[in-house]
């Protein structure tokens, strides 16, 4: 029986409103370096699915392991350690960009709730999500927020799913999981018990061809096809459950 459905944020419900200002690459441009597709691609990739719990014991300690993976990419592009503390600072501002929602999410978050389904967002993200989901105006739509820097692993290590599934009040095998990244958003849900649904916008993906499906996954072009996907999934009413994120804070910050 299907009670839930938990987003990915980034991607999923919302994106940058200004791609180039929120681009590492496009940053490290104006400062006269170069960061090259693939050595982007490779550093995010090279921490998902990692258990950081030791680095999330509060928003400092998250911040300094930010910053010290951010000064390891930057080596690798050449940067002198004279300019590393600047070039952070760019970043880090860069993270902090304003964010708008895909046109089609509040009304599928909302057609969602009225139908009975509980709604979370799962993201690898930054100390203060709540922020981004009220800027973005989706705060209100959604039961629960778990992020990667408070639950202390990113997707898709099963332990933030656990997090995800527990604050909602239900299990893995009553969740649909919608998210755009392959690993993260299709393949660990999956693995995890969850039915998982793999947002692939043509717009976004020019020139790409989407990963084979198993079964019980599934894919969408955008989160209007949601609804006629899950109707014949079982709606039953759940109650819905007090958030339990903090206040946001200001400025907030992102991965």
């Amino acid at each position: 029986m299907t009670r839930a459905v938990i987003f990915d944020f980034y991607g999923t419900l919302a994106h940058w409103q200004d791609h180039e200002a929120s681009n590492y690459a496009a940053v490290l441009s104006a400062h006269g370096y170069d960061l090259p597709d693939q050595m982007a691609e490779a550093y995010f990739a090279r921490y998902d699915g990692v258990e950081h719990s030791a680095h999330s014991l509060d928003e400092a300690t998250y911040e300094d392991w930010v910053r010290h993976r951010l000064r390891h990419l930057i080596g690798g592009c050449g940067v002198p350690p004279d300019d590393e503390d600047s070039i952070i600072e760019a970043l880090r501002a860069s993270d902090q960009g304003p964010m708008v929602a895909y046109p089609e999410a509040a009304s599928t978050l909302v057609s969602l709730r009225e139908a009975g389904w509980a709604i979370g967002v799962c993201s690898n993200w930054g100390w203060e999500l709540d922020a981004f989901l009220i800027q973005v105006g989706l705060f209100d739509l959604v039961d629960s927020a778990v992020t990667s820097a408070r639950a202390g692993a990113r997707k898709p290590h099963p332990s933030i799913y656990a997090h995800a599934v527990s604050a909602l009040g239900v299990t893995a095998q009553e969740t649909v999981f919608v998210g755009d990244s392959w690993g993260p958003d299709v393949q660990g849900p999956h693995h995890a018990g969850m039915t998982a649904v793999h947002v692939w916008r043509p717009t976004e993906r020019s020139g790409s061809v989407p990963d084979l499906l198993l079964t019980g996954m599934h894919r969408v072009a955008d989160l209007s096809e949601l609804g006629p996907l899950l109707s014949a999934a079982d709606r039953r009413s759940v109650v819905v459950r007090g958030r339990r994120g903090l206040e946001p804070t200001w400025p907030y910050r992102s991965p």
